[in-house]
């Protein structure tokens, strides 16, 4: 006979019952018995694993299952039928073993179509997850993705599933493809997506990976501390030159992140080493007015430096005719670029920018990258951001000059936000 109180569903139909609920995986199971002869010593233990289920007494309802199993002589309708209900059973207990074994049981019967394995599999997955056993979790989600599957949850699944499990190198691999297709299809990725690759690199001292996921934070979520955390690390990085120790902290002073006395002072002094006085009265007079500097037993020191830059100034300023006349009669254009950001920083910074033009253009410049630095910066200092991102996006090196511009370009862009 036929379960009578079973819903009268069709194995077709069971596919757009199934979901990942054990009422879902309930109708599954009864569309199976539905399908199927099934014997009233066989029926009966079904019916009230059935009853079981839909009062949330899944453990019961798995005993009741095994009394199905129990009965002599099965046919393999019976099987079938008792399969199914064990999924719905071993769905609502957490069970995933259960699960498995009731879903080999039916795909090899040839009772699950292709879309009823996916959503069955998504749920095995889901269960393991839960209950803890991360590896059985990533190892059925893989079967998903392998057998076809693109469920979002499941996605998220497997990348839980992935992080618990420790495998922090599929982690960054995925979380990577999945950060690409978001801005590919432009689309914001998640900070938790951006958060689980930074989390990812860092486990794999993976230092490349790991800078990017703090540059694509910095993009899409800047916050002073991750400028900090980025900015800390930047002189340490491989291949990185000392020659650009100002440059790292005109990024601290533009992103709040200067400590201390001391920041302010090794800044104020390497600015006027390089030829930018200007630049270094700035930040000392930005530290006064923060009552960083000009305080305590250090505070007259302080105010020293304040008063040798201003003199720096008036010199250079009365020496001005003469070194524009030198640049522009130099052999090379090297003294154009840092002329041309001394204006920039003197507040001419369209003149700025166009004696750094000449100097790119009249070449033989010892380090060509570093110019297209300045010169973005003198124009981001102008206050074109535009232009100055695309003068950035031109320079390349591997000595620290293109990290600069490309967290200048990112600067750019979020101050505005």
């Amino acid at each position: 006979m036929k379960l009578k109180s079973l819903a009268s569903a069709t194995l077709g139909a069971a596919a757009l019952m199934f979901s990942l609920s054990p009422q879902g995986e309930l109708g599954f199971a009864q569309a199976v018995a539905q399908a199927e002869t099934v014997r009233p010593e066989v029926g009966k233990h079904l019916k009230d694993a059935s009853a079981l289920i839909k009062g949330g007494k899944y453990k019961e309802a798995l005993a009741k299952v095994r009394d199905a199993e129990a009965v002599a002589g099965r046919t393999a309708a019976e099987n079938n039928a008792i399969e199914g209900m064990r999924v719905a059973a071993a769905s609502g207990a957490g069970d995933a073993e259960s699960m498995v074994r009731g879903f080999e049981a039916l795909k090899a019967a040839g009772k699950l179509a292709g879309p009823s394995q996916l959503q069955m599999m998504e749920s095995i997955a889901g269960t393991y997850l839960r209950g803890g056993n991360a590896a059985k979790a990533l190892e059925w989600s893989n079967k998903y993705f392998a057998a076809g599957g693109s469920s979002p949850t499941m996605k998220q699944v497997q990348s839980q599933a992935q992080f618990k499990s420790g495998d922090m190198g599929a982690v960054l691999k995925d979380t990577l493809a999945e950060l690409q297709a978001d801005e590919k299809a432009g689309k914001v990725p998640t900070q938790d997506k951006l958060n689980l690759l930074l989390y990812a690199a860092q486990k794999k001292n993976d230092a490349g990976a790991e800078a990017f996921a703090t540059e694509k934070l910095l993009n899409y979520y800047p916050t002073k501390q991750l400028w900090a955390q980025l900015l800390g690390s930047l002189p340490s990085k491989k291949g990185f030159s000392d020659r650009f120790a100002l440059d790292v902290y005109r990024l601290k002073l533009v992103t709040g992140n200067m400590r201390d006395a001391n920041d302010y002072m090794e800044m104020a002094q390497l600015a006027a080493q390089a030829g930018y006085p200007d630049e270094g009265k700035q930040v000392v007079d930005k530290g006064l007015a923060a009552n960083v500097l000009g305080q305590g037993t250090e505070g007259a020191r302080h105010k020293r430096l304040a008063d040798l830059l201003a003199k720096k100034i008036a010199e250079a300023k009365a020496a001005q005719t003469g070194a524009e006349k030198d640049a522009q009669e130099a052999k090379d254009g090297n003294a154009l670029i840092t002329l041309g950001l001394a204006f920039a920083h003197r507040g001419e910074a369209a003149k700025g920018v166009k004696l750094i033009e000449q100097g790119i253009e009249k070449g033989n410049l010892k380090r060509p990258e570093d110019a297209k630095l300045y010169l973005g910066l003198a124009q981001f200092i102008g206050g074109d951001a535009v232009k100055a991102q695309a003068t950035w996006r031109g320079v390349k090196g591997t000595d620290g000059v293109a990290d600069l511009a490309r967290l200048w370009s990112v600067q750019a862009r979020t101050s505005k936000k």
